[in-house]
Order: C-alpha cells, then structure tokens, then sequence
C-alpha cells in the first residue's frame, strides 16, 4: 500500500496524519502553501482522499480522475457530493456509531443546561452576585415534551437518555418506525405543535437547509426550547434570533452553527442561549476512535476487502 498516493488538503489529527503516513504516500500541503499547486502536481495519481470539512464536489473530482475513495472525519458529509461521487465510481465513507453515544451525552447535557441556565447560574455565582440575592427560579424538565427531529443513531440513544427523565417523547423523520413506541409526527410543524423542546438531529444538505424556520418556532410556541447538535444549516438564524428577541419562543442551546466559526451577534447577545464551538463529539477518546476508523477505511479499501462504514449514497458491494 506504500505505493498508494493518498490527498490531505487540509490538517488532521496527528493520529490519522501519521497513520496514513506511514502506511500510504501522503501529500498534504506543507503550512503556508498554496493546495492548488499540490492538486496540480498529484491529483492524477490520487487514489485516495482523507477530508475533514473539505467541500468535495464535482469540480474538485474531476483534477482527481484516479480517485477510489473518500475517508471523511465524521459523521455527517454534508460538503461531499456523494452522489455525483457515487456517478464516478467513487466510495465515500464516514464515521458512524463511534461518535454516536458522546453526541448524545452532550445534547442532554445541552438541554439540561438550557433549562436550568447552568452557565448562566455559574457566571452569577463567578460575579459575586449570590452574595447578593438568590438567582430566579429558572425552568425545569418535569412535565416537558420532546421531539426529536431525525430518529437516527443518535436521535435514538438521546431519546434512551432521555426515557430515564421522565419525558414524552415523540419524532419525525422521512417515515414512522415500526420498532419504536414514541409517538410519530408526518410533518415537523406538527411535531414542533406537540411538543416544547425540539432536539434537532437530522442530517444537513439542500434538502434540510432551513427547515427549523418561522413557522416551526411559531409552532414550538413561547415555552419553546430548541436544541441543535446536528448542522447549523438546518435553523434559519435569522428566523431564531427574532423568536428569541420577541419571545416567541423561550430559549436556545445549538452546538452547530451555519457559518462556522463564524456566530451571530444576535444569538451571542440573548442571555439565555447556551451556545457551544461544535463540540458535540469532541473528547479525546471519540475523537480518536473516529480518526481510527478514517484509517481503517483507507486501509480495508486498498488491501481489498471494500470499505467498512460506506455512505448510503455509494453502497458497498456495488448494485
């Protein structure tokens, strides 16, 4: 496999970057350098690609007509077109199941900070403040609704956390499924009239760009509370910060955000959002574990045994 050319366009973490190293040929641009140059110089004989937040598309293929694979770090591949990959028999794999129990920790752990306003609690304490008077009374969890926008992997382990509380729980996905006794919602605007607290978990992409907009939050109603670990290009920001303004609904914890790293001035000033720098699956041990799994794709892919954790878009063994 030494032999195999392998493309890094941008860094990643040293346990993948020293893995593929040693294993394949690596080229990744050296710091400070243009990644143009290199893709001029290597990317016919690519046969491999390692990405993390690298946009994928057509244009970017087509400099690598050698290409066989796609190793991307994470779950979600939003920024990679699987399906004009998969139209030039390309693979692309992600990193499933690894992340999935970290993600859901922190998304309850993201909600219950939002109703309890925990790290507001904590800067009133840090500010002397309790010596003062008592914080308010903030919310609670008795006696909410939540309802889980993508009942995949991790909407699913949320929603066994979330049994442990006490909660109802209803969702809403593409269809009903049949192994589980939540209640299910054929439309997001009728789950979000059903509930108080959406969890957002759905995959991004055109097709959910947008789709917790006006009118969802309107529904969700004014003891509202949104959480979103999934993609910040699923919420209308715009549309969120004029509920959180106005009241229409009560309050916000998103982990995800839709211009990365880049957040609203209008989220950050409303005092009773909790807001997080993407670190749904961020721990050392879940982080590695995913970097692994990019390598043992790789690995699999090019010692012939096919990918282990390929993308719906590009099925393996082929059709």
């Amino acid at each position: 496999m030494k032999s195999t050319d392998l493309l890094m366009l941008r860094p990643m973490m040293p346990l993948v970057t020293e893995s593929l190293e040693r294993l394949f040929t690596l080229h990744r641009p050296e710091p400070g350098t243009d990644p143009e140059r290199l893709l001029a110089e290597v990317g016919p004989r690519v046969k491999g690609l390692a990405v993390s937040g690298v946009r994928v598309d057509g244009v970017l293929l087509d400099r690598l007509p050698a290409l066989e694979i796609v190793a991307n770090f994470g779950v979600g591949y939003d920024t990679i077109d699987a399906v004009e990959a998969n139209r030039r028999g390309v693979v692309v794999t992600n990193t499933p199941d690894v992340l999935t129990d970290e993600v859901a920790d922190l998304a309850v752990g993201l909600l219950l900070a939002t109703v309890r306003q925990i790290p507001q609690v904590d800067r009133y304490l840090r500010a002397g403040k309790w010596l003062e008077k008592p914080y308010p009374l903030t919310g609670t969890l008795r006696g909410r609704r939540v309802g889980i926008l993508g009942l995949g992997r991790i909407g699913r382990a949320i929603a066994h956390r979330l049994e442990a509380f006490g909660v109802a729980i209803a969702y809403h996905g593409r269809r009903p499924q049949a192994d589980v006794a939540y209640a299910y919602h054929p439309s997001l605007i009728d789950l979000a009239r059903a509930v108080d607290v959406l969890m957002v978990v759905a995959p991004g992409g055109p097709e959910t760009k947008g789709i917790v907009n006006r009118e969802v939050l309107e529904a969700l109603g004014p003891e509202g509370i949104l959480i979103n670990v999934a993609r910040g290009s699923l919420v209308d920001e715009e549309a969120l910060i004029a509920a959180l303004q106005d009241g229409t609904i009560q309050s916000a914890g998103l982990d995800v955000f839709a211009d990365e790293p880049r957040v609203p001035a209008g989220l950050i000033a409303q005092e009773h959002t909790v807001l997080l720098p993407h670190v749904g699956s961020a721990s050392v041990h879940t982080r590695s574990a995913m970097g692994q799994l990019v390598v043992d794709n790789l690995v699999s892919w090019f010692s012939g045994k096919g990918p282990l954790t390929p993308v719906a878009e590009t099925p393996w063994p082929r059709p």
